[in-house]
């Protein structure tokens, strides 16, 4: 044992007798990495998330003529002038009368309509897939006129009957409708590519789901509009 001692000391290793103790101090050093690593996840799965601070879309001119506020009274001056000016963007849109309302209704209609299509569309068009686009913003054209088509035929009969292309256009009004979407669905039937038949029909729902929840809507509203401006 002796002799072993020795030519360890030689060949430049530690003692036999002081291995241990390096081995318990790289075993703790191990433990306390571990402790160290489990800490900090319990800490990022205890902790609530980061929220991202949103820039600030304050208008410079705003910005200008309330720089001397603290932001809590900076905020309340911009809320409360942007709130004035919405007030009285909307009373002004009522003075111009129904017609403008339902310009807006529209243009509402449309921006929702796109805004849930583009959802689909950034699944649908990974698959290479063609036409979902093209064919959504022609049911909507379809649905639009099959709704309003029958309110202008309703609330502007003396005006329909004086014209002879819209007397045509009334007289025939669901069977253009019909054809106009029966043509739709010849179209989506030529899209449909093998082995993506279950997504193509998923987006075929998708588009119709929209349609009834964006257009119905719009339809209504302005249906209200034509009862009175009070609705």
């Amino acid at each position: 044992m002796t002799e072993l001692r020795h030519r360890g000391a030689k060949d430049g290793e530690p003692p036999l007798e002081q291995q241990p103790s390096e081995d318990k101090g790289s075993d703790s050093e191990l433990k306390a990495d571990k402790d160290g690593v489990s800490d900090n996840e319990s800490k990022v799965d205890s902790g609530v998330p980061e929220v991202p601070v949103p820039p600030d879309d304050t208008p410079e001119v705003l910005n200008k003529a309330l720089s001397g506020l603290s932001s809590r009274w900076k905020n309340w001056w911009v809320r409360g002038i942007l709130t004035l000016a919405m007030i009285s963007f909307f009373f002004f849109i009522i003075y111009l009368g129904p017609m403008v309302l339902m310009m807006i209704v529209l243009c509402v209609q449309i921006k929702c309509f796109h805004e849930i299509i583009t959802i689909g569309y950034n699944v649908y068009h990974s698959y290479d897939l063609p036409w979902f686009r093209t064919l959504s913003w022609y049911f909507l054209l379809c649905v639009n006129y099959f709704f309003y088509g029958e309110t202008v035929t309703d609330y502007f009969f003396t005006l329909v009957q004086r014209e002879e292309p819209l007397r045509i256009l009334s007289k025939y009004h669901r069977f253009i409708s019909f054809a106009l979407y029966l043509t739709g669905f010849c179209m989506f039937v030529l899209s449909l590519v093998k082995k993506h038949y279950r997504l193509q029909f998923y987006m075929f729902g998708w588009t119709h789901v929209t349609l009834l929840i964006v257009v119905t809507q719009s339809h209504l509203i302005i249906h209200n509009l034509f009862e009175g401006m009070i609705w």
